[in-house]
């Protein structure tokens, strides 16, 4: 050939290898970009071995021993030797060295902190490695929240707003298939149905009752299908495991710096050399493990608190481990990399059958003297504080999306992020350091103060009569401190607006009062009527409470009737030159307390008796404490009381002497009965007008330690029930569980502490029943607090603790709390209410809007206006006003309504009636959404999981075979109707949660 055309055929030869090359590298890029994740991902197990699935993983509390940001920086290393930026930095260079190498991670609020600093280059390693199922998040939440004493509407939105992190920032990759509570103390039942719902496929603990444990691990029932539902059946069922080790590695092979276990040493010409001593323990623990479960998986958790800073000496470690394991038994196991998707997966594909369980892991014990319950009541006044802070954050998203704000607002998402860490299991448990418990408080704080430029924005724009851009908005002022009576913008300014925001979804009447300095006041509504209005005393122990800077010492005391569902009214109050239009309360110094529907009396120990005059119910109402144990913790006898472990000294409990007073005080809104037991215990029961509960608004501190004894102080409501050891408690503030007392349904329970083994979490509501005669009395309570009933006919509901020794449990400290220079007071509510079981119509309506109306109170509003007329403000300004434009059936609330993305809201509905607790509500019903909303229209609406984060229509779970020889299918069959006339019909049966998102544009 000529030499042109060898090289023309050369270059054309080139040209193709240069294209095929290229594409082939096109095609790996995208392969690498592609997706792999999910279990089609897994290791592969073999069916003839022992596959032991070692799962790479730390546990990282949000605060504990130090605050969220020392924890993350890695600063008071004296305190404790943790950074989690570091732990997050090394094991995404130890995973790309290797593809075989897995771990997961939990905390997306620890997550994002270390996702947002990050450049380019290592987010793109991160999305790789999550794409490839080498990195699995798990679980999801903001933090790993606690099961006793939170609440469910915060456990959802926690979860929601770590999903929707996770979910925005690398997809679906990144969603959870497994809820991981390997560190909280005891596991509730709503928490499981939680997961199920959010489409979770399996959960996995590791502290659960000592008794309990041993038995399963016997009888090989570890693993079992959890029942979290008796209303929402196989929709709320969870494949359930309980850890081994709880979540440790095994005994001697924990690999980290703050370990002091041997390495792997390989070297054959080392004197130290370990493989052989190190392989034969390992395969003799993984032996004895595999004893005590079901199939040929084991599961191995690599890793404790805050390991994995120098991932490096994991992974290599790990690596000999596998390696050598392998080599030397391979023909017997399989030892490999592994995620707790992966091991589910793999024992789900064997197709066995599993038991079930249908209560839930309360209480807690570790050893036969250490009880967990104390926690349940730890720390009271930041329990209140986050139960407000919850009420307050859906009184700023439901605004939020009512006056059509943009979806991103840095303040809103602040303040859901402050939420989130309030749930961690070492946060709203009270089991935190004190100086983490005030970080704590200080981060709430200052969300919940920008919450009022939230709410600003948000009703400037609503209550405006003629909207104009260059309106200058109107300062709405909460008052965080009514709980202690007082208020700067009250009692400062002789003309106010007080506006009241309802976040139910029925119109809410309630009795508002405001500490005041005056004696006389005039309150209008929006048409100027007047309304009547009484003056009470503020009690002589609240006014002097430690800290209390309020020059108020009298309420002003009105009825704000039906405030409009998700809607606001507004009054004008105006202090009067002289006594007019107002009532002022008497003092009488009567032993009894006479209304309409009680009678009330106080007898020489400072006791309340109530009648009811309608009904055969008795009850008196005391205080009493324990004295708290102490020891040096060495053995199980000598454990204390403190933090977490609850222990009285005798089982006995201690009256109190009654030192101090009574008055009664009346009008014509509300009798009230002002008791001062001694120095450090008050209280005032109140009966409001036509109301038929009373409130115990009980002030308990400073607890006297002046002895050198520590005290955990009880109130118990002493009744005529005869209740045959049956006692019921709420879980999470949802569905009731039925209690029997020294007893559990699962095993043959021995109670060492026949008190604490007896306490349970009352997150809102406790009751006792007299089935015979058909009569319910019910305590409802305004925070988590430890409650039992320890003899029939009592509710025994723990208030206030303070003691002087540590209990051995990490915190490190005794819970000692203090203020303003001396021991801690904190001031409650408990309502309590009665009647005829049979009647359930009046009473569990009744109870149902008690307990909302303590989860979402309707808000207080302040705006100052000492230049501005009633006339002035009613011309301006639209003084009440609803987000709703019809009624909502009583038995359907509105759980959540919050900006999401875009022009999308996250909207919420819920069935808040269990199956046969009443013969009206307890049926399903169905609500159109079409045209509920007033201030903006639907455009279109998509049913997600209960977390927001996955189409309904593209759920997918695990198939489960159950004892009963059903099988769980765990699909969805939510059907959301729309009708050809352009209603959308949801249906809601008992208990239901439907979550949609909702495309949205103004009216």
């Amino acid at each position: 050939m000529k030499p042109n055309i060898i090289s023309f055929l050369l270059g054309v030869l080139f040209i193709q290898i240069f294209l095929h090359e290229n594409s082939a590298r096109v095609q790996r890029k995208r392969k690498e970009k592609t997706p792999t994740c999910g279990y089609q991902t897994c290791p592969k197990v073999d069916s003839e071995k022992l596959n032991i699935h070692l799962v790479p993983h730390t546990h990282d509390d949000v605060g504990w021993l130090k605050t969220v940001d020392q924890y993350y920086f890695g600063s008071r290393s004296s305190v404790q030797k943790a950074g989690v930026q570091y732990i997050l930095d090394t094991v995404v260079q130890e995973l790309l060295k290797d593809p075989s190498r897995r771990f997961i991670y939990v905390e997306t609020a620890f997550l994002w902190k270390w996702w947002s600093n990050q450049d380019e280059t290592v987010r793109d390693q991160v999305r790789s490695l999550i794409n490839q199922g080498r990195l699995e998040i798990i679980s999801g939440g903001w933090s790993m929240n606690d099961e006793a004493v939170t609440h469910y509407n915060s456990i959802i939105d926690q979860f929601s707003w770590g999903l929707r992190r996770l979910n925005d920032t690398f997809g679906s990759c990144a969603r959870p298939h497994i809820g991981w509570q390997i560190d909280p103390f005891g596991h509730s039942r709503e928490q499981a149905s939680i997961f199920a719902q959010m489409g979770f496929d399996g959960l996995f603990f590791g502290r659960l009752d000592y008794q309990d444990k041993t038995k399963r691990l016997n009888d090989k029932t570890a693993e079992f299908i959890w029942k979290a539902s008796p209303n929402l059946g196989e929709k709320a069922d969870l494949f359930t495991n309980v850890l081994y080790n709880n979540y440790s590695p095994p005994p001697g092979f924990c690999f980290d710096v703050l370990c002091d276990d041997e390495p792997m040493i390989d070297d054959p010409e080392s004197p130290d050399n370990n493989i052989d001593t190190r392989v034969v323990l390992f395969l003799a623990f993984a032996q004895i493990q595999a004893r005590f479960y079901k199939t040929n998986n084991i599961i191995l958790t690599m890793g404790e608190d805050f390991n994995y800073q120098n991932a490096e000496m994991w992974f290599v470690n790990l690596d000999k481990l596998i390696r050598y394991t392998t080599e030397r038994n391979g023909s017997t196991v399989n030892v490999f990399y592994s995620t707790p998707s992966c091991y589910l997966k793999a024992v789900n594909d064997l197709n066995l059958t599993w038991p079930t369980k249908t209560d839930d892991f309360f209480p807690y014990a570790s050893d036969p003297n250490a009880y967990w319950t104390g926690y349940f009541t730890s720390r009271p006044t930041i329990k209140f504080f986050e139960r407000i802070g919850n009420n307050f954050l859906q009184v700023c998203k439901q605004l939020s999306v009512l006056a059509n704000l943009q979806s991103v607002d840095k303040n809103l998402e602040e303040f859901r992020e402050a939420m989130g860490i309030m749930q961690h299991h070492d946060a709203v448990t009270g089991t935190e350091k004190q100086k983490v418990a005030n970080d704590y408080a200080r981060i709430l704080y200052k969300n919940m103060y920008q919450g009022d430029d939230i709410v600003s924005s948000s009703l400037s724009k609503w209550i405006l009569k003629n909207k104009n851009e260059n309106s200058s908005p109107v300062q709405f002022h909460s008052c965080l401190e009514l709980n202690i009576s007082s208020c700067t913008y009250t009692e400062e300014n002789t003309n106010f607006v007080v506006t009241l925001y309802n976040p139910q979804s029925q119109p809410v009447t309630t009795y508002v009062r405001l500490p005041v300095q005056g004696q006389s006041y005039s309150v209008k509504d929006s048409t100027g009527t007047e309304q009547k209005t009484q003056i009470v005393p503020i009690p002589t122990p609240v006014i002097n409470i430690p800290g209390r800077k309020s020059k108020a010492t009298v309420e002003l005391v009105f009825a704000a009737i039906k405030i409009p569902a998700l809607g606001y009214q507004s009054y004008y109050i105006s202090e009067n030159n002289a006594a007019q239009h107002v009532h002022l309360s008497h003092a009488t110094i009567n032993s009894s307390m006479d209304s309409a529907l009680f009678n009330i009396t106080v007898n020489g120990n400072g006791n309340v008796i109530v009648q009811d005059k309608h009904q055969d119910i008795e009850y008196t109402q005391s205080f009493h404490y324990y004295e708290g144990a102490e020891g040096n913790n060495k053995v199980f006898l000598n454990r204390s009381s403190g933090a977490y472990i609850f222990r009285p000294k005798t089982s006995d409990i201690k009256n109190l002497t009654n030192t101090g007073s009574h008055k009664i005080y009346k009008g014509p809104l509300v009798d009230e009965m002002h008791i001062t037991i001694n120095d450090w215990i008050s209280q005032v029961v109140r009966v409001y007008n036509k109301e038929n509960f009373l409130e115990f608004n009980w002030l308990v501190g400073p607890i006297p330690v002046g002895e050198h004894i520590g005290k955990e102080v009880i109130t118990k409501y002493s009744s005529n029930l005869k209740t045959n050891k049956i006692f019921y408690t709420d879980s999470n503030g949802r569905e009731m569980i039925k209690r029997i007392r020294d007893f559990r349904p699962t095993w043959d329970v021995k109670i060492a502490e026949p008190v604490s083994g007896n306490y349970y979490p009352v997150t809102s509501k406790i009751f006792i029943n007299d089935k015979k005669r058909s009569l319910k009395l019910s305590v409802l309570t305004d925070r988590s607090e430890g409650g039992t009933s320890l003899r029939d006919g009592e509710i025994e509901l723990m208030v206030h603790r303070r003691l002087l020794s540590d209990d051995a449990f990490g915190v490190g400290e005794p819970l000692n709390e203090e203020a303003f220079g001396t021991g801690l007071e904190t001031r409650g509510q408990h309502y309590v209410i009665g009647g005829r079981a049979s009647d359930v119509s009046s009473i569990v309506l009744k109870e149902k809007k008690l307990a909302q109306k303590l989860a979402l109170r309707p808000w207080t509003f302040i705006t100052p206006v000492e230049d501005i007329t009633f006339e002035q403000w009613s011309d301006a300004y639209n003084m009440e006003y609803s987000g709703i434009s019809k009624a909502i059936p009583a038995n359907i609330h509105i759980l959540t309504l919050e900006p999401w993305k875009s022009n999308s809201i996250l909207l919420r509905l819920e069935h808040i009636f269990e199956i046969g607790e009443d013969p009206r509500y307890s049926q399903p019903t169905e609500i159109n959404i079409q045209d509920l909303f007033s201030t903006f229209r639907i455009v279109s609406v998509r049913e997600t999981t209960l977390g927001g984060n996955q189409w309904i229509s593209e759920l997918n779970r695990l198939k489960w075979n159950v004892e009963s020889n059903n099988i769980i299918n765990n699909q969805s069959n939510y059907v959301q109707e729309i009708n050809q006339d352009g209603a959308i019909n949801v249906l809601l049966k008992p208990m239901e949660i439907r979550t949609f998102i909702v495309e949205v544009a103004a009216k």
